[in-house]
């Protein structure tokens, strides 16, 4: 669903421009709370397995196909504020490296693709995880659901935009139908690869699932073996006098006011639990950098060459009667190609791995600039 430059009308790209500049500095902010020592670098990886997913064009129907978007992906596994801020980078790299959505045009792919999808889909898990059974299978079932809505909402808000600023005399009635037509199927796909990556996250390390916070977690019950040695307070306590049965104590009373032995210990409360200990998320983060290099350098070759949603509706209705020429149409890697290198296997593998480590660069640069950031305001305050 990337818009290509020339849709949209200057007026209606600089407003959106200021909506998406706004949505990313509020997520600035709100990614602070969100991010922590070890999801930070997830954050990153997050914006790079959406970008090599995105690489994956499915077929959806005769002559179209769809691709993830991942605003719900990502809200759901780092947060809504720190999801809006994947996509964008996402988005970023996609227009400067890859020619692909325009550069005039970032301004509303940043407000469809990631703020509109990341809002409506974290909005509607939200809803769903707090009516549903506080399961591990709620949270996939919420997130395939979430996924599903969030894309025929992007393509509501295209509509709504287009009619605004379009470029092209066309019916906006036609559009409508058309765009919201084609991506529910595309929800569909979109729906499985969240609900699938979520799942397989949430089986293996729910901690690191944003959204799975307070839905998995169980309350640490402490249990004691019989077999264990007592405690130090159940000893302190079975050596304090107690009072015995009156049949028992009968014609011996304890003289009155008699002392205590000196330095007999007081009764000790319940031990307080121990803190879980803090798991590493390196394995995560090596199998979800391996799931993405393996999707943008080899499984990106056999993806659906037929155009994306948009892309048919553009030329079906004649919406792309005045698209202009993409500013970065001669990058070395436009197109997702290596230029100069004559296979298309070898040149398009390489340009997915090349878009993988610019990601990820990029995503785990600003994100560990906002925790840090965040780290100093703590400790001012403190």
């Amino acid at each position: 669903m990337h818009v290509p430059d020339g849709f949209i009308d200057a007026p209606v790209s600089v407003a959106t421009g200021v909506v998406a500049a706004g949505a990313v500095a509020v997520s600035l902010r709100g990614a602070r709370r969100e991010l922590d020592e070890r999801t930070a670098p997830l954050a990153g990886l997050v914006a790079a397995f959406i970008f090599a997913v995105q690489m994956l064009n499915f077929p959806v129907a005769a002559g179209t196909s769809g691709h993830l978007l991942g605003g719900a992906l990502a809200a759901i596994l780092v947060g809504p504020y720190t999801g809006v801020l994947c996509v964008s980078v996402v988005l970023l790299m996609q227009g400067v490296l890859f020619a692909d959505g325009g550069l005039t045009a970032l301004g509303v792919n940043i407000t469809d693709m990631a703020l509109v999808t990341t809002v409506v889909a974290y909005a509607l898990f939200r809803a769903i995880v707090k009516l549903a059974p506080h399961r591990r299978r709620t949270v996939t079932v919420a997130s395939f659901a979430a996924a599903l809505i969030s894309v025929p909402a992007a393509a509501v808000a295209f509509t709504a935009i287009y009619a605004l600023g379009g470029t092209a005399d066309v019916a906006i009635g036609k559009v409508f139908a058309a765009m919201v037509g084609v991506h529910v199927l595309i929800g569909i796909g979109e729906a499985a690869i969240t609900a699938l990556t979520v799942g397989a996250v949430v089986a293996v390390r729910p901690d690191l699932v944003y959204g799975a916070r307070g839905v998995t977690a169980r309350p640490l019950e402490i249990r004691s073996s019989p077999l264990a040695p007592a405690a130090p307070g159940a000893v302190a306590r079975a050596e304090v006098p107690t009072a015995e049965p009156a049949a028992a104590t009968a014609g011996t009373p304890e003289p009155a006011g008699t002392p205590e032995p000196a330095g007999t210990p007081e009764p000790a409360g319940p031990p307080e639990p121990a803190a879980a200990p803090r798991r590493s998320a390196r394995r995560v983060w090596w199998a979800g950098l391996a799931a993405a290099l393996l999707c943008a350098g080899v499984v990106s070759f056999y993806a659906s060459a037929s155009p994306d949603g948009l892309e048919k509706v553009a030329h079906d209705k004649g919406i792309d009667k005045k698209t202009e020429d993409h500013a970065a149409k001669d990058s070395p890697l436009a197109d997702y190609g290596v230029k100069d290198i004559s296979d298309a296997r070898l040149s398009g593998g390489l340009a997915g791995v090349i878009g993988v480590g610019a990601t990820l660069a990029v995503g785990s640069g600003v994100f560990v600039v906002v925790r840090r950031r965040r780290a100093t305001a703590e400790s001012e305050r403190g």
